[in-house]
């Protein structure tokens, strides 16, 4: 027998958080090469906080993050719209042109090859004509459009998008969908925040249910449970900002489940009993502080 493949993403005993207040913690496990994972939660449950740690933009308070089949640079990374600077007057060709730094560098000039290849990423979003448009004269739908652009032309193996489908027309979300499931059968990664549960249901095969931990990891109907999501409701409400230190008690070594990660209560593995008052070791959201 050959030996399995490495994961494209390992987390071992990961805690993500500002000014050392844990926002994601205790996430360990893996994700394998190829998946397409929408990772969900309620509001505050640690979804953009990880896809941030992934890209490298927040490192960890404990833990560790490891990626050892991709190389450096091999990731595409789309955050939020709120953190885009709409003002900045650039136009559309040169915000979707920035998709090939990593061939050109910081200062270096387009080829022939190169402007046509930003032109055909534009015209493959539906963007043709917009070349000249400054950025700040789009709407969300358009700018999202040219964002996915620039993604194409970082032909990235791993790509992380951070609640791409927010505050979009439905014809712009249908598109931008279309492309996410093209790049997924070409065998890339794709990690995506997405609220829409019906969405999710439609598109993503595996789900990541996040509540400030790892609520459930697998296949997408055995996350998306009145169960689960019930959960996930009561561990985002209960967390205490102002909670003492977390003492949780780890196992060395991530403990099999159902799609790679070891949450609380995996998708697919035999649902254990509540445990006695004061003895669960993993519903704790009011005791987290690192």
């Amino acid at each position: 027998m050959h030996p399995a493949p490495p994961p494209l993403i390992r987390l071992d005993n990961l805690t993500l958080g500002y000014d050392r207040h844990p926002a994601v913690h205790h996430l360990s496990g893996d994700i394998p090469a190829g998946a397409l994972v929408a990772v969900i939660g309620p509001n505050g449950a640690g979804k953009s906080t990880l896809l941030k740690g992934l890209a490298g933009e927040l490192r960890p308070i404990g833990g560790h993050i490891r990626m050892p089949a991709l190389p450096a640079g091999a990731l595409a990374y789309l955050p939020q719209r709120g953190e885009i600077d709409h003002s900045f007057p650039v136009s559309v060709f040169d915000m979707v042109a920035m998709g090939l730094w990593r061939e050109i560098g910081a200062f270096g000039a387009l080829s022939r090859a190169q402007r046509q290849r930003v032109r055909e990423a534009l015209a493959a979003v539906g963007m043709a004509g917009f070349e000249a448009r400054p950025i700040g004269s789009l709407s969300g739908g358009q700018l999202q459009r040219a964002r996915f652009a620039r993604l194409m032309l970082q032909d990235a193996p791993l790509i992380l998008l951070d609640e791409p489908f927010a505050a979009i027309d439905s014809r712009t979300v249908d598109d931008l969908v279309r492309l996410i499931l093209g790049w997924h059968a070409e065998g890339r990664t794709i990690l995506t925040v997405v609220h829409d549960l019906e969405q999710v249901r439609r598109h993503f095969p595996t789900s990541l249910l996040l509540s400030r931990e790892p609520v459930a990891f697998g296949p997408t109907a055995e996350v998306l449970t009145p169960e689960l999501l019930a959960r996930a409701r009561r561990l985002s409400e209960a967390f205490d900002d102002d909670a003492p230190e977390c003492h949780l008690a780890l196992p060395a070594e991530p403990q099999p489940a159902a799609a790679g990660i070891a949450p609380p209560h995996a998708a697919g593995a035999a649902r254990p009993q509540p445990p006695a008052r004061g003895h669960d070791a993993h519903d704790h959201a009011g005791h987290h502080r690192h």
